[in-house]
């Protein structure tokens, strides 16, 4: 047990570190916005470039793999969507916003150092291989279902242009795809230029765990607790448990692709969740509640998964 806390604490207490020195007014608003300005719009998108430039796209792109943890986010998503209708009586836009917190895991700032942690390189390999269509994916289904749904809702052409739109923005997925296209391509990258990105990939995380911190003290659990713990819960255990049964006994996948992708789907749900609500301005008070409570909880969680996976 000591061993399990040793990987999960760390990446914890780096993010509390941030969510105390916001809290004790050590460190401003502004000082956290600029932390997640420098992270999000170039050191992860760095970091996921020289992740998908070494890629061995032939042993970790495993269709199997994908699909048993894409299986499982997508279910949730839906489960998400019929709790908050049936359960909370929610309206249509209001239920896809709440179900979406089951849908987009945060597989970035909590995931990759967790699972690089617990498992090595073998198993982050799998985690980048699941990260690298994770925001195209979430934001397809997301925001199509969201068009469908609400009254307001846009014709295919115009939601399929908010699509492309919400892909092409994405600092994330431009790190991804030029370096999907250095690997492809076996350009050659100069030795100090690789020496520049390592650098920057070192400074990735840590900033982007300390800023996440400091983020989460702008969000308040509301009247709305009731839908954070269930997407809390559909995020956390029911994801992950989708991804183990379908990777583990049904698709009889390597042990490390398991533990890569069931600790991927375990991660909590990201700050995207709430962009995703206030987007459409829908139920962006249990956007914020889900995000805070479930990163709480993924303490306890990750450990619990880590626990089972170890055991593998």
């Amino acid at each position: 047990m000591l061993a399990l806390l040793q990987v999960v604490i760390p990446v914890f207490l780096v993010t509390g570190a941030g969510y105390a020195c916001v809290r004790l007014r050590y460190f401003k608003d502004g000082h956290i916005d600029g932390l997640n300005r420098f992270t999000q719009s170039f050191a992860i998108p760095v970091l996921l470039f020289d992740a998908a430039r070494k890629l061995d796209l032939a042993a970790v792109f495993d269709p199997a793999l994908l699909a048993a943890f894409y299986t499982g986010n997508t279910v949730t998503f839906v489960l998400g969507i019929v709790g908050a209708r049936l359960i909370f009586k929610r309206r249509p836009g209001e239920a896809v916003a709440i179900g979406f917190g089951a849908l987009f895991s945060n597989s970035v700032i909590l995931g990759i150092p967790i699972v690089d942690r617990a498992f090595g390189p073998e198993a982050l390999a799998a985690a980048f291989a699941i990260i690298s269509i994770h925001a195209p994916f979430c934001y397809l289904l997301g925001i199509t279902v969201m068009e469908v749904s609400r009254a307001d809702g846009r014709g295919p052409i115009d939601t399929a242009r908010v699509v492309l739109n919400a892909m092409l923005r994405n600092a994330l997925m431009i790190g991804l795809a030029l370096g999907f296209v250095v690997n492809l391509s076996g350009l050659p990258i100069p030795d100090t230029l690789v020496e520049g990105i390592d650098l920057v990939v070192a400074a990735a995380l840590p900033t982007a765990l300390f800023a996440l911190g400091g983020v989460l003290t702008r969000y308040r659990l509301r009247a709305s607790i009731g839908e954070a713990v269930m997407t809390a819960t559909l995020s956390l255990i029911v994801h992950p448990s989708i991804t183990f049964v379908l990777a583990y006994w049904v698709m009889d996948l390597p042990s490390i692709f398991v533990k890569g992708a069931v600790l991927t789907a375990a991660m909590a749900p990201g700050i995207n969740t709430y962009v995703f609500a206030t987007l459409y301005n829908r139920a962006e008070g249990a956007a914020a509640s889900t995000v805070l409570l479930a990163t709480a909880l993924s303490v306890l969680s990750v450990s619990a998964w880590l626990a089972i996976l170890s055991g593998l």
